[in-house]
C-alpha cells in the first residue's frame, strides 16, 4: 500500500494516496487568486502528469464557503494590460495541461464557483457539487470584460452555444440543481457527502481498468477538436494500442472466466 504524501504550499495542498492525488485550495476566505497561486497550481498539475501511480486529481477548497470566485480583483486592477494578458495567457497554459493530462480530474465544488473559479472547473473532466454550495456561473460582464481563461470557450463546447452566450452576457448565476439539468455540472450530491462521495467516485477509478480510462478521456478530449473521420481514425489507433494492453487480455480472460479483473494499469 503506497504511502500518504503532503506537499504544502502558501496556496495549496498536494496530498496523494492510493492512486489518488487532491489539491486543496486554501488562498484566502474566497480563494481569489493572482499570478503566485497559478505558478503553484501549475508546478502541481507538472508534478502530478509525470507520477504514474496517480489515475485521478480531485480540486478541491479548504475554504467554507467558496470552491473559488476567481481572480483578486485587486490584483488585476493594479496591474497593466499587457501583464493581465500574459496573465490569463499562462492561466490558460496551466488549464489546458489538465485537459491534455493522462489522469482524469474532477471538480469537487462545496461552495460559491463563480468566474475563474469556474474556468478551473470547466477545465477539469467531471465537475461534482454540494446541492447547497451556492451560486455557479461567469459574471465578468458585470466588469466590463469576458470570462477570458476558457470561460467562453469550453462552457459554449459543454451546455451549447445558446446557453454559454446567455450565461456570458448575462452574467447571472444559476443553482447546483439547474447547473446538473443544463449539464454544467455531472452530479450533485447531498452538501455534507460531497467531498467523500466525489472520493469515492475517485478511488473507483483507481481500482479500474486506468489505462483505458486514460485513453478513453484522451480520445474524447482530443478527438472532439477533429473532424468526425480523423476522430474515429484517431480513436481506432488509440483502440489498437488497448488491445496490445495486459489489462484487455485480464479482462477478456475475466469476463470468460466469470471473475473478478485484476487489472494492473498498462
Amino acid at each position: 500500500m503506497a504511502q500518504e504524501t503532503v506537499t504544502k504550499t502558501k496556496n495549496l495542498t498536494v496530498v496523494k494516496n492510493e492512486g489518488v492525488a487532491e489539491i486543496h485550495l486554501h488562498i484566502n476566505k474566497s480563494n481569489s487568486y493572482d499570478l503566485a497561486f497559478y505558478q503553484e497550481l501549475n508546478a502541481a498539475i507538472d508534478d502530478i502528469r509525470f507520477d504514474p501511480n496517480i489515475k485521478v486529481v480531485v480540486l478541491m477548497s479548504d475554504m467554507p464557503k467558496f470552491f473559488s470566485a476567481g481572480a483578486d480583483i485587486h490584483f488585476l486592477r493594479a496591474a497593466d494590460p499587457r501583464f493581465k494578458t500574459q496573465f490569463c495567457l499562462f492561466c490558460n497554459e496551466t488549464l489546458d495541461k489538465i485537459a491534455r493530462a493522462p489522469q482524469v480530474y474532477i471538480a469537487c465544488l462545496e461552495g460559491h464557483t463563480v468566474g475563474g473559479g469556474l474556468e478551473m472547473a470547466l477545465a477539469c473532466d467531471l465537475r461534482f457539487m454540494g446541492e447547497e454550495a451556492g451560486k455557479i456561473g461567469l459574471p465578468e460582464v458585470t466588469l466590463g470584460v469576458l470570462a477570458g481563461t476558457g470561460g467562453t470557450q469550453r462552457l459554449a463546447r459543454l451546455v451549447g452555444y445558446s446557453r454559454a452566450l446567455d450565461m456570458n452576457i448575462s452574467g447571472e448565476t444559476v443553482t447546483p440543481q439547474e447547473a446538473l439539468e443544463m449539464g454544467l455540472v455531472n452530479r450533485v450530491f447531498p452538501q455534507a457527502e460531497t467531498r467523500e462521495r466525489t472520493l469515492e467516485y475517485a478511488r473507483k477509478i483507481v481500482n479500474s481498468a486506468t489505462y483505458a480510462v486514460s485513453n478513453i478521456k484522451l480520445s474524447i478530449m482530443n478527438g472532439k477538436e477533429m473532424p468526425l473521420n480523423v476522430a474515429i481514425r484517431y480513436e481506432g489507433e488509440l483502440q489498437n494500442l488497448l488491445f496490445r494492453s495486459e489489462d484487455a487480455k485480464e479482462g477478456l480472460s475475466a469476463f470468460l472466466e466469470k471473475r473478478q479483473p485484476n487489472w494492473k494499469g498498462m
